[in-house]
Formats: structure tokens, sequence, C-alpha cells
């Protein structure tokens, strides 16, 4: 890739993400580390992402930010690195990408948060209800080892990830077909590249 490719992100984000695809597609690029607070929400970082929230990919005089986007953007930037199917088989990459940055995130955060949608207000949420939301996604699951054919994606990487953090934090109940998938999707060794440098970059507790 001629042009730069710069992530702006901070450790203790959803930029986690975006770093374990860029592992994945195997370029070089920079990374700006943003502060929560002032620097996150001050201009020069709002001119990047006017929503004052990381991630954000900047490539040339490009920028893309959430998550899922960034994801699919790299896939198609770097074909050679095999992230996306032929853009004739489609249909499940799309599908499942954008479940987990619609649907799945959607009712995970609701849940997280306390938020229950009355069942007669159901059909107002584009998730329905959390079991729902999670019946779906483990049927998708069940005696699969990839959610859109026979090899990993970044659909994979994007569901993976959302589905770890909810098993690591409680948001997401750990069924067999769940727990599975997100152990094989963090055992590839661009997940464990990312990781190590995101941990590395965490702050450093000050001394007392």
């Amino acid at each position: 890739m001629s042009k730069p490719l710069i992530l702006y992100t901070n450790p203790m984000s959803r930029g986690r993400i975006a770093r374990w695809m860029l592992e994945e597609v195997g370029v070089p690029y920079d990374v700006e580390y943003v502060e929560y607070g002032p620097p996150m929400k001050g201009p020069p970082y709002r001119a990047i992402n006017p929503m004052g929230k990381v991630p954000a990919l900047r490539h040339g005089e490009a920028i893309v930010t959430e998550v899922a986007a960034i994801c699919a953007y790299l896939a198609d930037a770097v074909p050679e690195a095999g992230l996306a199917p032929p853009t004739d088989q489609r249909a499940a990459y799309y599908r499942w990408l954008f479940f987990g940055a619609g649907p799945l995130e959607a009712a995970v955060t609701n849940r997280a948060l306390g938020v229950e949608v009355p069942p007669d207000r159901q059909g107002m949420v584009g998730y329905g209800s959390f079991e729902h939301v999670v019946d779906t996604l483990e049927g998708a699951l069940d005696g699969r080892d990839y959610i859109a054919g026979d090899r990993f994606t970044a659909a994979d990487l994007y569901l993976g990830a959302q589905i770890g953090w909810g098993l690591r934090f409680g948001t997401i109940e750990a069924r067999p077909a769940l727990s599975a998938y997100a152990e094989r999707t963090a055992a590839r060794p661009a997940y464990a590249r990312a990781m190590a440098l995101d941990d590395a970059a965490m702050p450093k507790e000050k001394p007392a």
C-alpha cells in the first residue's frame, strides 16, 4: 500500500478490534493513541472523527470510522490477505458482519446497561430481544467453524471479538457454540500480536 495507514485508538477501546484487523492484513501502519476526555473531544481529533471517539483509520486522505467499516475497508484494500470472500459470494459475509455491528452490539450494550425493552415495544428496536439475537447467532454458528464460508474472514474477526468481549464480561452467556467460536477466532496469531501491542500501551499505574 503506497499511502500511509494511521490508526487512531486507545488501548481501552474498540480500537483493539481495528488493531487486530491491521495485524491480520499484515501491512505497515502507524498508531496515534488518543486519551479519553479533552484530547478525544477536542477540535484536533474531532476534525478526524466528529463523534469524538476511537477508533478511526486514516489511509492517505481517506478516513474511515466505525469498527465494522474499518474491517470491511481493510479487507478490500488488502485483498491478498484473503479476509473477504469473492464479490459474488459475499451475501453471508455482509449479513453477519453487519449483524454484529447492529443487532448484536445494540442488544449486548442495552443488556449491560440494564435496558429492558418491553415485549410490546420490541418491534421498535432493530434487534427485537436480547434472547432472540443470541439464539439466532448460536443457530448460525452451531456446527460451523466460520460464519460466512469455509475460511476465516473479517466477519469472523468482528463477530469473534464481540462475542469474546461479551463472554469475558458476562454480557453474553457461555453457550457451547459461542464459546468455541470465540476461542477459535482468538487462537489466531494476529490476535495475540494485537493484544500484546495494546496491552503494552495500557496506562501504567502510578506509584502510591
